[in-house]
């Protein structure tokens, strides 16, 4: 998954970045895993929705998919 901002897809994170699905579930709680709105929602409107600054979020999702890209396990070949 490239690089996540605030107007990236709760879904998309979800579905492209299983690394990253533990920052959703901590600011987001597990009913994202099951809510059809993921589909719609950003990370900026959930934000906005459980009172939470979505740069901080976007930032934890970009260290964990920087930590992931950088690992060997992540690499193919």
């Amino acid at each position: 998954m490239k690089a996540a901002t605030k107007e990236t897809l709760i879904g998309d994170v979800i579905k492209d970045s299983p690394e990253a699905k533990a920052v959703i579930q901590k600011h987001f709680g597990s009913g994202c895993f099951t809510c059809p709105g993921v589909n719609m929602e950003s990370i900026a409107f959930g934000s906005t929705m459980h009172n939470l600054d979505p740069q901080k979020i976007v930032d934890e999702i970009n260290a964990v998919l920087e930590a992931a890209a950088g690992s060997p396990s992540s690499s193919k070949g």
